[in-house]
């Protein structure tokens, strides 16, 4: 009865994705589709990555896009919920950073100056 009731509420607010060819879209980044981590570091990466070209449409909920040179190792379905429309604009499209990295995955990083330092202090002690 509370399922029935709680599935009504939301298939009123649903709205079933589709996806034209040609249409542009941007990519979901999770661990499972394993972009996040070949683009940047773990805490800085970013929701969604884009915008990627529909090449075709494979069965009702799977979608083929075209991925760039640098994303080449990364298979190119994704399931609908992975993807979100948008409107093609130009001037958004940002090319990534070039990272290079050696042959045990790892990458080269440059050391930050800091330029300020405060002390904390506690009652007694000054960390």
């Amino acid at each position: 009865m509370a399922y029935s009731r709680q599935k009504s509420y939301v298939d009123k607010r649903r709205k079933p994705l589709q996806f034209e060819v040609g249409d542009h879209v941007f990519l979901k980044v999770t661990p499972m589709t394993g972009i996040g981590r070949s683009i940047q570091a773990k805490n800085l990466t970013p929701y969604f990555v884009g915008p990627f070209e529909i090449q075709e449409q494979i069965g009702t909920l799977t979608y083929q896009i075209t991925l760039p040179p640098h994303l080449v190792g990364i298979h190119d379905l994704f399931h609908v919920s992975q993807l979100k429309k948008y409107q093609l604009d130009p001037s958004h499209i940002i090319e990534p950073e070039d990272v290079e990295f050696w042959e045990n995955l790892t990458y080269r990083t440059e050391p930050k100056r800091i330029d300020d330092v405060k002390e904390k202090q506690f009652r007694n002690k000054i960390t």
